[in-house]
């Protein structure tokens, strides 16, 4: 039986920073495949290069050498368009959970379902309801985030992020402001939610108390891809820039 075609697939993947004498390169040679209803957890020390390849991974970052695919689709040398179009497929969380204070919980999740052009206002209200109870605020579908806790707010992101049913969500640290018991929560609510629609997670953290919630777990360590628990360790040739099973 043949495996499905990944939700990404990188191939040979470098980035820099800066130009010409200041010119840095933070990525070598990124290979990585994530496939659907997987979740895989990134680790790694502050400065490996995560939340780079990862903004890379969202469209939010040109890819400048290299292959990355997106639902098939190669976002090498892609207009701002089909980065813009392709955003709009992905589910995004970040530590800070970037709600609009002066909106309710539910204004807050509807804002991305109104994305979609096709939907009408009231289905829009309707879904976003609907998200948020199934994240466990159904009760607070009118409060504003001001009078919600840390945890709740959180919440409301993941609603945010999940309300469009994406084949992608990346997570960028949603635990790192959550004590130990909420943190659990957000991220076994993630994981419920993401087996329920079949989405991809892609999670950037340092909390090892989560780990256990991964399909796969990868680290990165000074812009290398040094380990995928799916291959084992992984090797670097500094000669050649490939990156292989030792």
């Amino acid at each position: 039986m043949m495996r499905e075609d990944p939700v990404i697939a990188i191939d040979n993947l470098n980035h820099y920073y800066g130009k010409g004498a200041l010119k840095k390169q933070i990525l070598f040679n990124i290979n990585l495949e994530i496939f659907a209803g997987e979740i895989v957890i990134m680790t790694g020390p502050s400065g490996s290069g995560k939340t780079t390849l990862l903004s890379l991974i969202g469209g939010l970052r040109s890819v400048q050498e290299g292959s990355l695919k997106f639902l098939g689709k190669e976002l090498f040398r892609a207009s701002q368009t089909k980065l813009v179009n392709m955003r709009r497929k992905i589910g995004y969380i970040f530590q800070a959970h970037n709600l609009l204070e002066f909106l309710t919980a539910r204004q807050n999740v509807q804002m991305a379902v109104e994305l979609n052009e096709f939907i009408s206002p009231q289905r829009a209200i309707i879904k976003s309801e609907a998200m948020l109870k199934a994240v466990g605020l159904g009760d607070k579908v009118n409060h504003y985030p001001e009078n919600l806790s840390g945890g709740q707010k959180q919440r409301i992101a993941i609603a945010r992020a999940l309300v469009n049913n994406p084949p992608l969500v990346l997570a960028d640290e949603p635990t790192a402001a959550l004590d130990k018991q909420s943190g659990r929560a957000v991220v076994e609510l993630m994981q419920r939610l993401a087996r329920d629609q079949g989405t991809s997670i892609l999670l950037v953290t340092h909390d090892n108390r989560i780990l256990d919630i991964a399909d796969r777990i990868v680290e990165m360590e000074d812009g290398l891809l040094t380990r995928d628990s799916q291959n084992q360790a992984m090797s670097y040739d500094s000669s050649t820039n490939i990156i292989g099973n030792p």
